[in-house]
Parts: C-alpha cells; sequence; structure tokens
C-alpha cells in the first residue's frame, strides 16, 4: 500500500489502531530514562502519544499526511506535544532526522529489501547508549495467529530481523515471538508477533 491508500484508510476509520500503546512497547520502554525518542512509521501516534505524556521528546516519522493530522489533534487531546515528519522510510535516508535514545519499528510490514533497509535506517538512528525495538506481525502468524497481512511476503520472523541488524553497530538483546491475545467473533484468540530489542553501546569515555 502506498500513502495515498494508507490516507484513505485512516480517513474512514475514527482509529485504525487503538488508543493506547502496543502492549510490548510499554513493556520493553519500561525502566528507561525519557530521552529523545523516534517512532518510525508511527500512524496515528499511539506510541508516541503515550511516549510524550511519559516524558520522552518524541519524533514521529510517518508518510500518511492524514495519519499525521490525526496524530497531531490526538496529541493535543492528551496535552502533549510531538514532533511530526512526514517521509516514506523506504525511501529516506535518514539524513533530516536526529539521533534518539529510542527507536521504535512497530508493525511495518515491508517486502524483505524495503524491510531490511528500514531497519538498517533504524538502526543508524539509534544513539550511543540508545535502545532500538522492532515488533512485526510474524510469519507463523499467517498459519498458526489470527489478525495482519495475509502476505508472506512482507511477514517476518526473528532471524531475518536479526540478519537485517547485522555489521549496523546495535546489539540484539532479545529476539522472540511473542503473543498477543485477540479477542475474535470465534472468542480470544493469540496473535504471533517477533519482537527484537537492540541496544548501541555507549561510547567509551
Amino acid at each position: 500500500m502506498d500513502a495515498q491508500d494508507w490516507d484513505a484508510r485512516y480517513a474512514a476509520k475514527e482509529l485504525v489502531w487503538s488508543a493506547g500503546p502496543n502492549r510490548f512497547v510499554e513493556a520493553e520502554v519500561e525502566g528507561l530514562a525519557p530521552g529523545r525518542a523516534l517512532d518510525l512509521a508511527g500512524g496515528e501516534g499511539r506510541n508516541a502519544i503515550w511516549l510524550a505524556s511519559a516524558g520522552w521528546d518524541v519524533e514521529l516519522v510517518e508518510f500518511s499526511p492524514v495519519a499525521l493530522d490525526k496524530a497531531r489533534q490526538l496529541a493535543d487531546h492528551a496535552g502533549v506535544e510531538l514532533t511530526l515528519t512526514e517521509a516514506d522510510l523506504a525511501e529516506a535516508d535518514g539524513s533530516a532526522l536526529e539521533l534518539a535514545d529510542l527507536v521504535l519499528v512497530i508493525y511495518l510490514q515491508l517486502p524483505p529489501q524495503d524491510s531490511r533497509r528500514v531497519h538498517q535506517l533504524a538502526a543508524s538512528l539509534t544513539a550511543p547508549g540508545g535502545t532500538l525495538l522492532v515488533v512485526a506481525h510474524a510469519k507463523r502468524n499467517l498459519v498458526d495467529g489470527v489478525g495482519g497481512p495475509d502476505d508472506v511476503e512482507v511477514l517476518r520472523d526473528a532471524d531475518e530481523v536479526c540478519r537485517d541488524l547485522e555489521g549496523t553497530g546495535v546489539q540484539v538483546t532479545k529476539a522472540k515471538e511473542v503473543l498477543r491475545p485477540v479477542d475474535t467473533d470465534d472468542g480470544r484468540r493469540d496473535a504471533i508477533d517477533v519482537l527484537v530489542r537492540g541496544h548501541r553501546p555507549p561510547v567509551a569515555g
């Protein structure tokens, strides 16, 4: 889907995603000292607004102008400030973005080459001492889970994300599948996600 497709999707509903933060973002950020955060492809701002409410200085990067406008309105309603940047991460070189203490790539489902490029861009934007967090719909979700894209080409596994980060200087500290309960018409089922957390070592001295 391109930016116009996502504009139409964001315009069709009050909220495409839930209002609160992703459960894995909330759990993994716990204990981190607030600093600068980059929410890459952050949509309507669910994670960005939550981070800003917790004292983070947040820049949300998104290629859908409609999503950015909704994020602005939601941030105003929540009484927080966000820096909003329109950019297509599959094409951006990141030169206009500053390093961050926390970089999020949450459910950005792209073909392998584009996904690798974005993961490497995210790693390059992770400041010394900073944390990179990637959460994605897992390949296994297509057969054993629920929801998410039905195109295996845009689904990931933990090993693939880890390979994307090789040579970037970001050290993977956690890479695994995680379960996310989802209420369906047939009762509660588990979606299967991939969670990869990395850390860029601080500069010596």
